[in-house]
């Protein structure tokens, strides 16, 4: 049995396509747009998993979509009668549109479904799974667990915006909710929104952010924004907040409350005031989150913990959770935001609607996430050819070794091996790599590279044999949704006055022997490594430990800010011409900046919408 999923039209759109209940390919259309989140029908996406398994659209059984529609509509006018009189204008420009594209969405998906094959009744095809069971379904069925506990946390699906379930074998069980407009998700969101970022997209950016200040707003949201319960439920006090009626996340009050209005996006600089609020918002998630599992612990009584959903991807919440034992396990979904509700609603239809058995994989059964298109070496040099690239072909030691030869001389290298990845990390797929222990490594790959914030932490891949000799950390994290700390022996003892730095000036003061990839509060987003799920990956990484003693690497996903991660060797070939990376590994092709057609260099710096 074949069953297609889909999620599209909010944001982050894509395709999963699941065969007997294992997961072939999936992949977010941005990857093939090159629109950052792009969020229409996922054309592209659809046709590459039907390429990976060689089958046309006829061939599929079922086509899953990962929300119902109908109860969003639903929500809207609800929430803006129970608003009323204010918010009129937002909800006046908003209704043509729900009414013309979105209330007959399931018309709208046969119709684009058409454009690809016209002959098919799709009507007869068509699933649809709540956002929620979408999100819970793709934390639960492809984690190595048979019973686990699933706890999913984002902004809004249809009304639910945090969720906890009980997954037992096939059957997935829903059994709490909180809905809108009380949302972790869009608490943190409009923290993000005040704080200069860009919602949906620069939530990353607040925690990156946060061990910069100091958590002393912690108090005032309490007292004046949200009320927490033992238990983990909570009620947003929406006095503060203009998303349910206005097309802004915070109103005056929230400026009142912190003093000031809500920062310029890339205009007004970051001060100490959004360092401090970014750290208070961090702590007051991470304490919700904290409560939500211990409550789901006691009443449930599972060993095992799933999640998802956007705020799933907050790694730091995640490295505590698992720091403090609250369960003896726990597997989060690589792709925990919208993209893994079309993976979700696959496997909800395969399993929950269908009824068929399940296979538990006793690592996981997302295939490291490496579920994208991979490219084979005739293709990449037809590819690298059309563009005037210059390049040398190795067999597969000779290009490990001399890529590891380049890590070790402070090289930073494009690495572009096997599929790409599913999901928003780039895990060894379509990555950046580089020295941890150089110093200027983190400035460099943040304003040379990735043309991005000074302040935005690097990643560390390590050899998962060597990670409790680095880091504070028992276990595995090979889809880096894990924060840990730097172990004391390799960190450096901080000076008077170094310790007595605030703010952004904590940036350039060097923590440990691996300072790349050093938070400012000595954290790391560990992603393990092994030979099983990333051979290529685990084997560079090895050469360079066996030439500097040091079993890691800087990861960074492979693109600049603004850009979605590369694709195709062309995308690679550009992204490398328009930024200071030295040199480009795809697969046994080895290129150097400085053998290439100088004419080819271009200005990448502005290309993309900035995030």
């Amino acid at each position: 049995m074949i069953i297609l999923g889909i999620s599209a039209f909010y944001h982050d759109s894509a395709a999963a396509l699941v065969k007997d209940g294992e997961i072939i390919a999936a992949a977010q259309e941005e990857r093939f747009t090159r629109k950052k989140h792009d969020s229409r029908f996922p054309f592209y996406a659809i046709e590459y998993c039907l390429n990976e398994l060689g089958i046309t659209l006829s061939d599929v059984d079922y086509i899953a979509f990962y929300d119902k529609p109908f109860l969003k509509f639903e929500r809207l006018l609800e929430t803006y009668l129970a608003f009323a009189p204010k918010g009129f204008k937002s909800f006046s420009a908003s209704l043509p549109v729900w009414v013309k594209d979105k209330l007959f969405q399931k018309k709208t998906i046969i119709d684009e479904l058409k454009k690809i094959d016209s002959s098919i009744d799709f009507s007869s095809k068509l699933l649809f799974s709540e956002h929620h069971q979408s999100h819970a379904a793709s934390a639960f069925y492809p984690s190595p667990f048979e019973k686990a506990v699933v706890i999913t946390m984002d902004g809004v699906g249809e009304w639910a915006t945090t969720s906890i379930a009980v997954g037992d074998g096939k059957t997935l069980t829903m059994k709490e909710e909180i809905h809108f407009p009380h949302s972790l998700g869009l608490l943190y969101s409009a923290f993000t929104y005040y704080t200069g970022f860009k919602v949906n997209s620069g939530e990353y950016k607040v925690m990156g952010l946060a061990p910069y200040g100091e958590p002393k707003y912690v108090d005032k949201i309490y007292e004046h924004l949200i009320d927490v319960k033992e238990d983990g439920s909570f009620k947003l006090n929406m006095d503060y907040f203009d998303y349910c009626t206005d097309l802004k996340m915070t109103n005056d009050k929230f400026d009142q409350l912190f003093g000031a209005p809500a920062r310029k996006p890339d205009v007004s600089p970051l001060t100490q005031r959004e360092m401090d609020l970014a750290a208070s918002v961090q702590v007051v998630v991470e304490e919700v989150v904290e409560k939500l599992c211990r409550s789901a612990k006691e009443k449930y009584g599972c060993e095992n913990l799933c999640l998802a959903g956007g705020v799933a991807l907050n790694c730091v919440a995640n490295g505590k959770i698992v720091a403090k034992n609250i369960f003896k396990n726990v597997w989060v979904q690589p792709a925990a935001g919208d993209a893994g509700g079309s993976l979700g609603a696959a496997l909800a239809s395969y399993y929950h609607h269908l009824g068929n058995e399940r296979v538990v994989h006793p690592e996981d059964a997302m295939k490291g996430s490496y579920l994208g298109p991979k490219y084979e070496l005739e293709d990449i040099t037809k590819e690298l050819d059309s563009v005037g690239a210059k390049y040398q072909v190795y067999d597969e030691s000779d290009v490990l070794e001399k890529t590891a030869e380049l890590l070790a001389n402070k090289k930073a290298i494009g690495w572009f091996q096997g599929r790409m990845e599913f999901g928003p990390r780039a895990l060894g797929g379509r990555s950046i790599i580089a020295d941890p222990s150089c110093e200027k490594m983190q400035k460099t790959l943040n304003l040379k590279v990735k043309f991005r914030e000074s302040f935005r932490p690097f990643a560390p891949s390590v050899l998962e044999e060597d990670v409790t000799n680095w880091f504070d950390y028992q276990g595995k994290s090979p889809y880096m949704l894990m924060v840990a700390p730097v172990k004391e022996q390799h960190r450096r003892a901080m000076s008077e006055s170094e310790l007595k730095l605030f703010g952004i000036e904590k940036l350039n003061v060097k923590r440990s022997s691996i300072p790349a990839i050093t938070h400012v509060d000595y954290s790391a987003r560990i992603q393990t490594v092994t030979e099983k799920t990333n051979s290529r990956y685990y084997h560079v990484i090895k050469k360079f430990k066996e030439k500097t003693d040091i079993p890691i690497v800087v990861n960074t996903s492979f693109n600049v800010r603004g850009e979605p991660i590369v694709c195709t060797p062309t995308d690679a070939f550009k992204c490398f011409m328009g930024t200071h990376l030295d040199a480009l590994v795809v697969e046994n092709c080895l290129l150097l900046k400085e053998s290439q057609d100088q004419t080819l260099l271009e200005r990448y710096e502005g290309k993309f919408d900035l995030d």
